[in-house]
């Protein structure tokens, strides 16, 4: 059994974004049903309901949890079933959550040597006293065994760029396969998903460990390539930012699909632009008829 809760299925800022007066936000704030509010990008996976392992650290993680049971402490005064963190990027909306589970409380800390670098370099991470909260370096490629018995999460690359605040020289938005952005399989010894939040450009080597996968949450950012730029909410592309597009163009996500026998595909880390969030929209009934889910706070699936 391989149990998997969306703990925020929105991009950074989440779902309304606290400083847009945009009318998919307006609307989400003033609890529209048909658009229905997101925190940021996360979810927690199990192999028997009762350990779970947290996969990106969101700056909501606390009102995540607290909006799980799941999540909360099960034993004694203080106690969580959270046995482990596993981050994709060091990017903020990954990291900042950490911050959240900084009272002492022990669990495994897992990310690659390029992420795990970047939390070093900035003290303010060192609240998570690493005597208790130990730092691990994911290897691309090689499977991390976890409790219980059988279930492992495997690390892999994903093109991707760095973090907004690491960027520097002459090509800051350079696509990189080296660490600095994985993708994250879980199995079960049965059951396969993978969890890959941020995404540039997919690949033969992507697609191939896509390929057959039970479940697979991909990178929902934005619909259109040049999506926040046309409604005048920033000046940058999703290829700027590191992120693939939906729309079934050749190179979107839609048709990157379409041909990898996915039983189950789920969009997460929306970015709050993106007309997909809004249920009556066309680009809702487009990615649906795909085969495409939109994640939300609080979806559960059970492979």
């Amino acid at each position: 059994m391989l149990d998997i809760v969306v703990l925020g299925a929105a991009a950074g800022g989440g779902f309304p974004q606290w400083n847009s007066n945009a009318p998919a936000c307006q609307r989400a704030r003033a609890g529209d049903p048909a658009a229905p509010a997101r925190t940021q990008a996360s979810i927690a996976v199990s192999g028997d309901g009762v350990s779970w392992y947290v996969l990106n650290a969101s700056p909501d993680l606390r009102a995540q949890i607290n909006a799980t049971p799941d999540m909360h402490p099960k034993e004694g005064l203080r106690s969580t079933p959270i046995r482990g963190v596993f981050l994709t990027s060091g990017e903020i909306d990954a990291i900042i959550g950490l911050l959240t589970l900084r009272e002492r409380q022990p669990f495994g800390l897992y990310a690659t040597e390029q992420v795990l670098g970047q939390l070093t370099a900035n003290p303010i991470f060192s609240a998570l006293d690493s005597s208790i909260v130990p730092r691990n370096t994911l290897v691309l490629g090689q499977p991390v065994p976890l409790e219980p018995a059988g279930l492992s999460i495997t690390p892999f690359a994903v093109p991707g760029k760095v973090p907004l605040y690491a960027e520097q020289g002459e090509n800051p938005a350079e696509v990189l396969t080296n660490g600095e952005n994985i993708g994250l399989e879980i199995t079960d010894g049965r059951a396969r998903a993978l969890f890959i939040p941020g995404c540039a450009l997919m690949t033969d080597a992507l697609r191939a460990r896509i390929r057959g996968a039970d479940a697979v949450f991909f990178d929902g950012t934005l619909w259109t390539d040049d999506e926040m730029i046309r409604a005048g909410l920033g000046s940058k592309t999703g290829r700027r930012m590191g992120h693939m597009s939906i729309a079934d163009t050749p190179d979107g996500t839609i048709e990157s699909f379409r041909s990898l026998d996915v039983r189950r595909k789920i969009l997460i880390h929306i970015n709050n632009s993106n007309p997909v969030l809004l249920a009556e929209t066309p680009e809702r009934a487009a990615a649906e008829q795909a085969g495409w889910d939109v994640a939300f706070d609080g979806m559960k699936i059970t492979l």
